[in-house]
């Protein structure tokens, strides 16, 4: 059973001797440990998820570390915008972050315990969070959700760029590895044998002159792609007969390995058929009926009309921001939907929330929605600034909230350079979506300091 906080504070000797720089650092997290303070049901939501979770002690006595502790540890990684490993390095050789962490005289914890314990923590939790820091500082008058604003953004998940051979070369290297884990334990597939150098000439040979237009390229590179899918192919069988032997296996390795195969072979299968369908038949094939990473099988392809970056791959996140910079709310979307039918439901979550309606809203022309759509919105809302084009925004009803619906592209770029919102570093969705409330929640939490 883990504990919630110790009961009693270790004695502290640090005290700032350094620049204003050193000084400001440190009066950042003494104003962060007095919000989290002041806050005690954050405390509790956190440790209602990890009172038996990632415990430390296989014994099961309590665990080491306390549920503030371990919050507390995270806030620092958000914040400072380091790994998990930089992480605990900057605690370790630090001693007033070891006295902000409240450890006392424990040594500080292992950057995969902390990581564990990110996992046991749902993104409904965060979501949470984040709501019931928003009524406190709605009850310490520092938010004021009268007026609020919306947008869109998108976090790209930790894939490199997809291409049909290099998910192909994906699928072969990974299902080979497990394969020769289970040689050992499987007696049926010890006779076969893989070719890596003969698949990774053909994978990188279509890289290289995938784009070529000489006819004698063109037609080796098809050459190529029938002989590396020909292979995923034949890699993915014998897979499958290490899956139906490790099904039923009283073997733990065996049961593990076969676990694993069941995430990856269905992905698998679907790479090879696009390949085959694009490369080898010549068609097109819907975004929708493809898969972008054989490890982030939750990516989706995402075109904003950016001239930067033409295509994303990652997930929309929706944010609603009030005057004082704080997100009373956000969204990750596993499915992207138009931007025109999130404001309504954005109003009504505000309504939940703070139990009134906000008295204007604002957002750009993405979300200007059907007609009656936006006439029930108007019903609700006193003050709808959502022009339906550009042009609209230079019109004299709209000039108080021109700067003011701009203003959370400003906040989006604080998200993504400072909070870690620009790229996700955890494997799939729930991660994901648990890593965006990560960052909402500690930008949320300097914003309370600072006020």
């Amino acid at each position: 059973m883990r504990v919630k906080k110790d009961r009693q504070m270790a004695l502290s000797f640090c005290s700032s001797r350094g620049p204003k720089i050193v000084a400001d650092f440190e009066r950042k997290y003494n104003r962060i440990s007095t919000v989290l303070d002041a806050a005690p049901e954050v405390l509790d939501l956190v440790h209602r998820d990890l009172k038996g979770a990632a415990s430390s002690n296989p014994k099961g006595r309590g665990g080491a570390y306390t549920t503030q502790n371990i919050l507390r540890a995270l806030v620092v990684h958000c914040t400072e915008g380091l790994s998990l490993r930089r992480t605990i390095i900057r605690i370790a050789h630090s001693d007033f972050l070891c006295e902000f962490l409240r450890l006392g005289n424990r040594p500080v914890m292992d950057y995969s315990f902390l990581d564990r314990c990110f996992g046991a923590i749902g993104p409904r939790t965060w979501e949470t969070l984040v709501e019931r820091l928003g009524a406190w500082g709605v009850a310490e008058g520092h938010v004021d959700p009268s007026q609020v604003r919306t947008d869109t953004t998108v976090t790209e998940a930790n894939i490199h760029w997809p291409t049909d051979a290099s998910l192909l070369w994906d699928s072969y290297r990974v299902l080979t590895r497990l394969v020769r884990r289970a040689r050992a334990l499987v007696p049926q597939v010890r006779h076969h044998r893989f070719h890596d150098r003969k698949a990774k000439r053909h994978y990188l040979y279509i890289t290289r002159y995938s784009a070529s237009t000489a006819k004698k390229r063109r037609h080796e590179v098809k050459v190529r792609f029938r002989e590396l899918i020909a292979t995923v192919r034949r890699v993915e069988a014998i897979a499958r007969q290490v899956q139906a032997a490790g099904k039923h296996s009283t073997n733990v390795e065996l049961a593990r390995i076969a676990a694993e195969l069941g995430r990856y072979l269905p992905a698998v299968r679907t790479i090879a058929d696009v390949a085959q369908r694009v490369a080898i038949r010549g068609e097109t094939v819907k975004a929708s009926e493809r898969i972008f990473s054989l490890f982030e099988q939750h990516a989706e392809l995402i075109k904003r009309g950016k001239r930067s970056k033409p295509v994303e791959f990652g997930h929309v996140v929706q944010l609603v921001q009030t005057r004082d910079k704080f997100i009373t709310d956000y969204t990750v979307l596993e499915r992207r939907v138009s931007d025109r039918e999130l404001l309504a439901p954005a109003v009504e979550e505000h309504c939940r929330r703070f139990g009134t309606y906000p008295e204007a809203v604002t957002a750009d022309c993405g979300f200007h929605g059907r007609p009656e759509v936006m006439d029930g919105v108007r019903e609700k809302v006193q003050t709808v600034a959502v022009a339906k084009n550009v042009r609209q925004w230079s019109e004299e009803r709209f000039a108080d909230f021109r700067s003011f619906r701009a203003g959370i592209e400003g906040s989006i770029s604080v998200l993504k350079r400072a909070f870690w919102l620009a790229r996700c570093l955890f494997r799939g969705f729930r991660n994901f979506a648990s890593s965006v409330g990560l960052s909402v929640f500690c930008h949320n939490l300097v914003l309370l300091a600072k006020a």
